[in-house]
C-alpha cells in the first residue's frame, strides 16, 4: 500500500498526519464546516493505524480546527490553528468582554483603513451596506447578519495590516453566533449609520478622527444591548 503522506520527518507518525490533515483544510480542499472523509478511507489514503490517525485528529482537535461528533464523523471548524484557537477563547468570554475588545480593534482598523483603502476596498464596502440595509428592512436577518460582518470583516482587510485582518477572521463565529442575539431584538436599530455610512464617509474622506469616532459610537450602542442581555 502506498501512503499518501511525504517523506519522513523526525518526530511522532502522528505529527506527519496532522500536517496532511492541516494542508488539506487549509487548501480549501476540505471547506469549512465539511465532513472529513471516514477513518477507513483515511487509514487507506495514508497507509497509517487508527491509533496514529486519530491521534492526529485529537491534536487538531484540541487546536480547535476539527470537531469531533460521536457517531457523526469528523467537521472542518477553522481553517488554521489560529481561527480555532481564537474561536475557542471568545466562546468562553462574555459578550462585554468581546465587545471591549472590538473597541481596540475596531478603531484601529478604521484609523488605518482611512489611509490605506483602495478605491475597490471603497466600492465593496458601500455595496455591503445596500445588502446590510435591504435585508434589515426586508427582515432577512440571516443575510444582514452577514452583509454587517463582512463590512467590519472588509474595513479590517482595509487597513492593510495582514495580523489585524487575520485576527479579525477569528470572529466569525463570534459575529455569527450567540454574539448577535441582541441585533434581532426588537428596537435594536439594524441601519444604524455610526459605524457603516459615517464610517464609509470618513474613511472616503481620509478623516481618522471621524472614522475612529463613528466606530466608538456604534460599538456604544452594542454594548448597551449586551449590558441589557447580561441583566435579564
Amino acid at each position: 500500500m502506498t501512503s499518501a503522506l511525504p517523506g519522513r520527518a523526525r518526530g511522532p507518525l502522528s505529527d506527519d498526519v496532522a500536517s496532511w490533515l492541516t494542508q488539506k483544510i487549509s487548501s480549501g480542499q476540505w471547506p469549512l464546516d465539511s465532513r472529513i472523509p471516514s477513518e477507513p478511507v483515511l487509514i487507506e489514503e495514508l497507509g497509517v493505524s487508527r491509533g496514529t490517525l486519530r491521534e492526529a485528529i485529537k491534536a487538531l482537535s484540541h487546536v480547535g480546527m476539527l470537531e469531533v461528533r460521536r457517531g457523526d464523523g469528523t467537521y472542518v471548524r477553522a481553517t488554521n490553528e489560529f481561527d480555532g484557537t481564537a474561536r475557542q477563547v471568545y466562546q468562553q468570554h462574555s459578550d462585554q468582554d468581546v465587545l471591549q475588545l472590538r473597541f481596540a480593534l475596531d478603531t484601529q482598523a478604521a484609523r488605518l483603513a482611512v489611509n490605506a483603502a483602495t478605491t475597490e476596498q471603497i466600492k465593496r464596502l458601500r455595496e455591503l451596506l445596500g445588502t446590510r440595509r435591504d435585508a434589515w428592512i426586508a427582515q432577512d436577518y440571516e443575510s444582514w447578519v452577514e452583509a454587517d460582518w463582512q463590512f467590519h470583516l472588509t474595513v479590517a482587510e482595509a487597513s492593510g495590516n495582514s495580523l489585524l485582518g487575520e485576527v479579525y477572521r477569528s470572529f466569525e463565529e463570534v459575529f455569527h453566533g450567540t454574539k448577535m442575539q441582541q441585533r434581532l431584538r426588537e428596537g435594536f436599530d439594524g441601519c444604524l449609520s455610526a459605524g457603516h455610512e459615517e464610517l464609509l464617509s470618513a474613511i472616503e474622506k481620509r478623516d481618522e478622527a471621524s472614522a475612529a469616532d463613528s466606530v466608538n459610537t456604534n460599538l456604544d450602542y452594542c454594548m448597551s444591548w449586551a449590558v441589557r442581555d447580561s441583566r435579564q
